[in-house]
């Protein structure tokens, strides 16, 4: 039996090699081959969200560095295990980095899985999945979407067995060793781990509201931040500057930052922090990859908190998110909006609220803004209308923004149809479309 652990933490991080230390000890006293990857000392660069693992060289990632080497151990151990601190509710960057380039690992065709499309299989054989965080203190909130973000995880990745957990700073090894071994037994006895659902609407946090009630008062500078590698060319870019323009008409100065560019250098993180200060609303939109953000994103994310760390809130700034997905069902983005939030709450910022995009790959606008664009486009203004409306006051998101964006553009089935035409034609072009299914990491698995 061969387990991979996937070690996310940071440098220095305590409860991370303490966690660490009770996983190995007990895999490896179990019987299991164990191979420990430290992410944070591997050469992986960000998904650049190309889709070549799909339409130009299948099942391998067109950057060559260790994400392959990686991609393919994995494929070929029994057991995936996930290694983190809990970041938002999520993953730590230095994870999702990897996390982002499994996508290799399966085929971009679309199958229905418990009633919501999916991306079907490219090897018959996936590992078990094991998410593992720790946290400073508990936040019952940031592990229920530590929980659900686990889940998702393993459905997307056809984990036949899964089981996620959470430890506390204050527990001591005795109690770490404990819980390792509980969540072990649940694997191996086939039982699912514990999984807290959210709700799978627009906005995942609806059961405490569409986003914070607030007094109106008056907005002056509002901030986009874009969270697609294709920056200029996105479909974030397109949805987040439609609203924009919106806020300009009721006399709001803008500024629009693209986080991709923006972690290049420390001076170009400074001006995004500056921005960040000086702004009474930061919008942030972004596609939705592997059920979460972006890594870059989440890098930028820790990078604000941080900046914001212990500062009293001297003058209310409002967030928001935009998130949009390749599914056509827009319940997708929920873990995804659930992270923000929380993001939101720890950063210090009042959370207004979120829109949620489902065949945001079908808008195609390829840099040209939303109000150049007619067709199947049109039903997604009146939503970005009515939330620019309300936020321009210093209110959230309304519902009825919500319940219209994420509304299907097209039927699922057909949707679906398209989506496998589109990778054929792509793939045909690159001279692989008879390769759209290979298995190049096929003599990894037993």
């Amino acid at each position: 039996m061969k387990a991979i652990l996937l070690d996310g933490a940071h440098a220095s991080d305590d409860t991370g090699e303490r966690v660490r230390a009770a996983l190995a000890g007990e895999l490896q006293t179990q019987g299991w081959d164990l191979e420990h990857v430290v992410l944070r000392e591997r050469k992986i660069a960000d998904c650049a969200g190309d889709y070549f693992c799909w339409i130009r060289s299948p099942g391998m990632c067109h950057i060559d560095d260790d994400n392959r080497k990686i991609a393919a151990a994995v494929i070929g151990s029994d057991l995936l295990v996930y290694l983190t601190p809990v970041t938002f509710g999520g993953y730590s960057s230095a994870l999702k980095r990897m996390v982002d380039h499994q996508i290799q690992n399966i085929a971009p065709f679309f199958a229905t899985v418990e009633g919501e499309t999916h991306h079907q299989k490219r090897y018959e054989k996936h590992p078990d999945l094991l998410v593992v965080g720790w946290m400073d203190a508990p936040d019952a909130r940031a592990e229920a979407v530590f929980r659900h973000l686990a889940r998702r995880n393993a459905l997307n990745y056809y984990a036949e067995r899964s089981a996620s957990g959470v430890v506390l700073a204050s527990q001591s090894d005795e109690e770490i060793l404990a819980l390792v071994q509980g969540w072990l037994h649940d694997l191996q006895d086939g039982r699912p781990g514990q999984t807290v659902q959210l709700p799978v609407s627009g906005d995942p946090p609806a059961a405490l509201g569409t986003g914070a009630a607030h007094e109106k008062f008056e907005i002056r500078r509002a901030l986009l931040l874009v969270g697609s590698p294709r920056t200029r060319k996105s479909t974030s870019l397109a949805l987040g500057e439609y609203m924009f323009e919106q806020l300009r008409a009721h006399s709001i100065e803008t500024e629009t930052i693209h986080l991709h560019i923006a972690m290049r250098s420390q001076e170009k993180t400074q001006a995004l922090l500056d921005a960040v200060d000086a702004a009474d609303l930061v919008a942030l939109a972004f596609p939705l990859y592997v059920d979460s953000l972006p890594a870059p994103v989440i890098g930028a994310l820790e990078r604000i908190a941080a900046h914001r760390q212990g500062r009293e809130e001297s003058r209310r700034q409002l967030f928001v998110a935009i998130a949009n997905c390749g599914f056509p069902e827009a319940h997708h983005t929920a873990t995804a909006l659930a992270i923000c939030e929380t993001f939101a709450r720890q950063a210090t910022f009042a959370w207004a609220g979120s829109l949620a995009l489902g065949g945001g790959e079908g808008i195609g606008s390829s840099g040209r803004p939303l109000s150049e664009l007619g067709g199947r486009t049109t039903p997604l203004k009146k939503p970005l209308e009515l939330a620019a409306e309300a936020l321009a006051q210093g209110q959230a998101i309304p519902k009825a923004a919500q319940d219209l964006l994420a509304k299907p553009v097209v039927p699922n089935w057909l949707y679906r149809q398209f989506g496998a035409y589109g990778w054929r034609k792509q793939a045909k072009q690159h001279g692989v479309k008879k390769a759209l299914r290979q298995q190049p990491y096929s003599t990894q698995v037993k």
